[in-house]
């Protein structure tokens, strides 16, 4: 299957960069380009693409905007935060807005290549770095909760070792070893989780997990 791609950045050079690192892979092709907000809402709707690789500040419609659009759209694309800032407030609006990872601009070019078909697996994506600094600003504002958060009370105890993974940004194989599980347990657990707390994909149990104070919890 060849993974469509759609690049958003108001700065020309960037898009090619991209497109060049793209164009190299035989599964991925870039099907169209915006450098708006607005601009990325229209070439969305007329080409439907599997992946959006999304600037955050632009003029007119910023990324976050359009990632929200996209996203509750009738052909909601996958969406990657692309942001040369390193900062929480970015990576969490771009989260809540329904994008499935973020990178920065200048990760690598394998790393680029990996995000995008990570997040057409499922998976959420994120620069370890900001990753570090999401911990780190969850960590030091959510306060810890009461022994069971109601919003988890519905849960078994090992679909609670599963969230707190997630959250720690561990993958479905990657907790599979941690808890001694076969792959499609984890994904299993991981369906069961999404269908109780009514979420969407493994990005907003992410986010939920922070919220509940998992962040730092879990083997």
């Amino acid at each position: 299957m060849t993974i469509r791609v759609v690049l958003v950045d108001d700065q020309t050079l960037v898009r090619t960069g991209f497109r060049l690192v793209l164009d190299e892979t035989s599964d991925i092709e870039v099907i169209g380009e915006a450098a708006d907000g607005a601009q990325a809402l229209d070439v969305v709707a007329r080409t439907r693409p599997d992946v959006v690789l999304m600037d955050v500040r632009m003029p007119g419609l910023d990324g976050i905007e359009a990632t929200r659009r996209i996203r509750s759209g009738p052909h909601p694309a996958k969406v990657i935060i692309l942001t040369t800032f390193d900062l929480d407030e970015y990576v969490l609006a771009g989260l809540r807005a329904g994008a499935s990872g973020f990178l920065l601009k200048d990760a690598l070019a394998a790393d680029l290549v990996s995000a995008v078909r990570v997040v057409v697996a499922g998976e959420a994506v994120a620069a370890p770095s900001v990753t570090r600094r999401l911990f780190a600003h969850y960590l030091g504002r959510v306060p810890e909760p009461p022994a069971a958060d109601e919003r988890l009370a519905g849960l078994t105890g090992r679909e609670r070792e599963v969230l707190a993974l997630i959250t720690r940004g561990l993958s479905n194989a990657e907790i599979a070893v941690a808890l001694s599980l076969a792959e499609s347990t984890v994904k299993t657990h991981l369906g069961r989780i999404l269908t109780k707390l009514d979420l969407r994909d493994r990005v907003q149990a992410v986010i939920l997990g922070y919220e509940c104070g998992l962040a730092g919890s879990g083997r």
